[in-house]
C-alpha cells in the first residue's frame, strides 16, 4: 500500500518570489524610460512592486505562524532519586 501524498509549500520559495516581483517591479518603474503604446511600464512596474510587497507580508505571516512552538514538560511524577 502506498504512502498519502503530501504537498509541502517550502515558504523561502514564496518569500523569493515576492522579492523577485518588487525588484522586477522598482526596475520597471524607476529604471526603465521606453515609450510603448498603449502600455505604461511605470505602472506596471508599480503594481508589480505593490503585489510583491503584499506577497512578502503574507509569505512572512504564513512563515511564522507554521514554526512548531516547543513547550518543556516537566515529568509526572517525578523521576525517583536513589540515593
Amino acid at each position: 500500500m502506498c504512502p498519502p501524498i503530501t504537498f509541502r509549500v517550502d515558504h523561502r520559495m514564496r518569500i523569493g518570489s515576492s522579492i523577485g516581483l518588487i525588484a522586477i517591479g522598482l526596475i520597471l518603474a524607476l529604471a526603465i524610460n521606453v515609450n510603448l503604446s498603449g502600455i505604461d511600464l511605470t505602472l506596471v512596474g508599480w503594481i508589480l512592486a505593490a503585489v510583491g510587497v503584499v506577497g512578502l507580508i503574507a509569505s512572512l505571516a504564513l512563515a511564522r505562524r507554521s514554526r512548531p512552538v516547543v513547550v518543556a514538560r516537566e515529568e509526572y511524577p517525578p523521576p525517583q532519586r536513589g540515593y
